[in-house]
């Protein structure tokens, strides 16, 4: 059991005062980066040292199955590995499975695995559109309306009262609604909301059940309170019974999901519904620099409220760090191909690729970036793609290392020689391939040795059998381990992560805020919400840019966002941190059109752009200077332990040995050769291009 100094050390007063106050109704204002999951778990750790409340008594409930394992993981670092950490949905299903035969009879209906089936079959029967996305749009709604605990005769007048707007004509959607309704019923399947409601009414209705329930069950922890629709409002109220051994925690301005029902309402209420609950506010950021933070609260005072929906001002709790960057460009190549470059230069000074983030509104905004990075021979991820460890490699790769793991094991520093060594029998080499598909492969097995590195480190002892369990319970909470690359994700999906550097891109009017927002006041606020979440997934360095058009010679026809309004000034200006900072607007313009040296063409591509000239002219390089331009970039790369991309692009090397600059001045007008590589390595590569051959 840890001691109870352990427990309390560390703590900021707000989280002391979190972590030590008394059972009973505790609301814990957590604004982002201040250290909510530590501080909710020392808490529940905390009442277990006490003896207010054993292990098995409480259930903490959050959104994701990565937060839940999260939570378990620090919890039995913490001394209270019985607690139940789960998802709403996880946690109703356990409890539903458990009491429906005493309750409901006979075996528990099995959960629906094709909803999209189902609904368009109910959309087909009621003539209308059978496409994905009209489907799509209709098993949305479904959700929704269960969600917010409307049944297919309120849907029309309740939809009308808040204004809501559907795919199709509210009688319509009643038709469809009912029709797959009657259609999963009769085939006596669940889907998950249905999880949630019939446990809910299992408890309500059966007073044995209840009974049961609430003598096992004493203490609640909600996270990401502000995320709780009606339904899992009702499914908590079943839980407590009355009972106010409640914890919530949450921030009102990082609601992003109210089109999926979700409320802050029951945050910011939660003083009136139990008014002798204690209500703390954790204000100290420590994941973001001072600047970064300065610029969070100013997005977020900016709104119509005018000032924050919890009274949550943060304060940055790191040392300094660069202002945040404003920049325009003519395109959206254009713009994706200078968050490339400023990748690579923040790379080549030392951040991880995989600490660096491209954030945005929507998924198809993924595709410019996607083949900037690619252009650029820098690795990227998408997040929101194939789940990690549904991967076809990873499954081969768990399934050796099971069978390594049951044949003996490797202890301490043995651990990661022998992952490798099972990896390699699937694929992985000592070097990554050159690009595509082969190289996603060894970039999913590397993420897997790494893995066993880390756990060598970590954990006295590990062996393969300890592994094992660990990527089991990984896989499990779906907790991908690190993989190097750049992180590609919308908005709504990096919510809950963090990176050293973010770049939040295409914030245009009707990206962000979305087009169907304009006119909607609330829809509109959420949208600035939005941006404010994407602001605060930042650690040290932030770049926010947009661009005028869609493609090279569009015409300028957009605007950049109004949430920069007052954040960039109308001459290109921007301020930040309280200092007037001008973008690269105008010489972003001039950069952004860039010709062949040999015939003057337009250069459209990163590769073109690096090298100088486009494809259809013939290379002018130096081979040997170029052999020996790799050589030494490989010494290099292996000496600072980083990929040889990070040091120059294949590309940047056949620009230095075509056009072979003789001086500083020179060398740092070769495209992908910044200031701080021009530092680092402008020496070394002048000594090669100009010495004799046989260097």
């Amino acid at each position: 059991m840890t001691d109870r100094p352990r427990l309390l050390e560390g703590l900021d007063p707000q989280q002391r005062a979190a972590v030590t106050a008394p059972r009973g109704p505790v609301c814990v204002l957590a604004g982002a980066g201040t250290g909510k999951t530590r501080t909710i778990t020392h808490r529940i750790a905390h009442l277990v040292q006490r003896g207010l409340v054993v292990p098995q008594q409480v259930l903490a409930v959050t959104f994701t199955a990565r937060a839940a394992g999260e939570m378990r993981t620090r919890l039995r670092g913490l001394g209270a590995s019985g607690v139940q950490a789960q998802t709403f949905h996880a946690a109703a299903f356990r409890q539903l499975r458990y009491f429906w035969p005493r309750a409901l009879e006979g075996e528990i209906w099995p959960l629906v695995e094709h909803k999209f089936r189902l609904v368009m079959q109910a959309a087909g029967r009621v003539g209308l559109s059978t496409d994905s996305e009209s489907v799509r749009d209709l098993a949305s709604e479904i959700e929704w309306a269960k969600s917010a605990l409307l049944t297919p005769e309120q849907y029309p007048k309740e939809t009308a009262r808040i204004g809501r707007s559907a795919p199709v004509a509210p009688e319509r959607f009643v038709q469809v609604f009912e029709a797959y309704e009657r259609a999963k019923n009769s085939a006596k399947m669940l889907d998950f909301d249905d999880l949630l409601l019939h446990t809910a009414a299992v408890l309500e209705e059966h007073s044995e059940v209840a009974e049961e329930f609430r003598a096992r069950y004493r203490t609640f922890v909600v996270d990401e309170y502000q995320d709780v629709t009606p339904l899992q409002q009702r499914i908590l109220d079943a839980w407590l019974g009355g009972r106010d051994d409640l914890t919530v925690v949450g921030d009102a301005n990082q609601t992003i999901y109210s089109f999926a029902g979700a409320s802050p309402q029951w945050l910011i209420d939660f003083p009136n519904r139990y008014p002798k609950a204690e209500v703390v506010r954790l204000e100290r950021d420590y994941r973001s620099t001072p600047q970064v933070v300065e610029l969070a609260n100013r997005v977020i005072a900016m709104g119509n409220s005018g000032r924050s929906h919890t009274g949550l001002t943060l304060v940055g709790q790191r040392a300094d760090g660069p202002d945040p960057g404003f920049a325009e460009h003519e395109s959206e190549a254009a713009e994706a191909q200078a968050v490339a470059r400023t990748v690579a230069e923040l790379a080549g000074s030392g951040v991880p690729l995989s600490e660096m983030a491209v954030l945005y509104r929507v998924n198809a905004q993924s595709e410019v970036y996607e083949q900037a990075l690619s252009d650029a021979e820098i690795p990227y991820q998408v997040r929101g793609g194939e789940r990690f460890f549904a991967r076809t490699e990873v499954r081969q790769a768990m399934a050796a290392l099971r069978t390594a793991a049951g044949r003996g094991s490797a202890e301490g520093g043995e651990l990661s020689e022998a992952v490798r060594e099972v990896l390699s029998e699937v694929g992985l080499t000592t070097k990554p391939p050159e690009g595509g598909a082969a190289r996603e492969r060894w970039q999913s097995l590397n993420a897997l040795a790494e893995l066993a590195d880390e756990l060598s480190r970590d954990v006295e002892g590990a062996d393969l059998a300890r592994y094992v369990s660990e990527l089991d319970a990984r896989a499990s909470a779906q907790h991908p381990p690190t993989m190097e690359g750049v992180t590609l994700a919308s908005l709504h999906a990096a919510k809950g992560l963090e990176w050293d550097a973010v770049f939040l891109v295409g914030l245009t009017e009707g990206t962000l805020p979305i087009q169907h927002a304009d006119g909607d006041d609330a829809s509109v606020e959420e949208e600035r919400r939005l941006f404010y979440v994407g602001v605060t997934r930042a650690r040290k360095h932030l770049r926010i840019s947009w661009a005028l058009s869609r493609g090279q010679g569009g015409g300028r026809k957009r605007r950049h966002s109004r949430f920069l309004n007052g954040l960039v000034s109308t001459g290109g200006g921007s301020k930040s941190s309280g200092k007037t900072r001008r973008t690269n607007s105008e010489r972003g313009r001039r950069k952004d059109v860039v010709r062949c040296r040999s015939c003057s063409a337009r250069l459209e591509s990163a590769v073109e752009v690096k090298i100088g000239r486009c494809a259809k002219c013939p290379s002018d390089a130096d081979d040997e200077l170029l052999a020996r331009l790799r050589s030494w970039r490989t010494e290099r790369a292996q000496e600072l332990k980083v990929p040889a991309y990070v040091v120059f692009s294949d590309a940047t090397l056949i620009a230095i040995a075509e056009q072979r600059p003789v001086d500083t001045e020179s060398l740092g007008q070769v495209s992908g050769v910044g200031p701080t590589k021009l530092e680092r390595f402008g020496a070394d590569v002048l000594s090669l291009v100009n010495g004799p051959a046989d260097l």
